[in-house]
């Protein structure tokens, strides 16, 4: 589905599975296009956040090759794979901190010392575009909401500019309006930011359908629908 040219991930028969468990990927071979926007479906317990693990190394597929810009992701060191590949999962994580302190910590990181730091001003504005209109810098992280935290960690991730964004049910907290403005942004960032995006929601989405692609990962296979 994509063309050699503007391939960012390959899947070279990949076969994955956990000790004593069912096999999640079979022999799959997938090649996937910078830029452009997957929307990944399967039934429950198929394997899908899995799928978006094993991108960033927090699981290692048992046989075959993974790619990442034409390299494999062992080659790449991991704080350096998961800025350009970020991965937000569906349970954010709370911090003992301010929600700026949250917003900054990335920064702080020997990977990321190349980034500018936001000032109060572009985080603020940031957390705007998220409809945080109510959420300010001083506020504790504890005290927000999944949903608001949901949100922050979103724009925490944005903050460092990833090539490839993967998200994990961004939208299951959050109330039907809240989610539309979150998923506008993240189609805005795919057609306007060539940002490749692969993301598991049971939510229709409504995209360009020359970048929209939906993947359905079913008895070890992920085929295009």
């Amino acid at each position: 589905m994509s063309n050699p040219t503007d391939s960012i991930i390959q899947f070279q028969n990949v076969n994955f599975g956990y000790p004593g468990g069912k096999s999640i990927l079979k022999h799959v071979t997938l090649d996937m296009g910078a830029g452009r926007f997957y929307h990944l479906t399967g039934s429950s317990g198929s394997g899908k956040s899995s799928f978006l693990r094993l991108l960033i190394r927090l699981e290692e597929n048992n046989t075959g090759r993974i790619c990442f810009k034409s390299k494999l992701l062992s080659e790449y060191e991991p704080p350096q794979l998961r800025r350009a590949i970020l991965y937000l999962p569906q349970t954010p994580v709370a911090t003992d901190s301010f929600v700026k302190d949250f917003l900054l910590q990335p920064f702080a990181f020997k990977a990321n010392q190349d980034l500018s730091v936001p000032d109060d001003l572009e985080l603020q504005n940031r957390l705007m575009e998220v409809q945080l209109t109510d959420t300010n810098l001083s506020d504790h992280v504890q005290t927000l909401s999944v949903g608001e935290l949901q949100r922050v960690c979103f724009v925490r991730g944005l903050l460092l500019s990833p090539e490839v964004l993967l998200l994990d049910e961004p939208t299951s907290a959050l109330d039907p309006e809240s989610a539309d403005i979150l998923e506008s942004q993240v189609f805005a960032l795919c057609a306007e930011q060539k940002v490749t995006v692969v993301m598991v929601s049971h939510r229709p989405a409504n995209f360009n359908p020359n970048n929209y692609h939906v993947l359905n990962l079913k008895d070890g296979d992920v085929t295009f629908e």
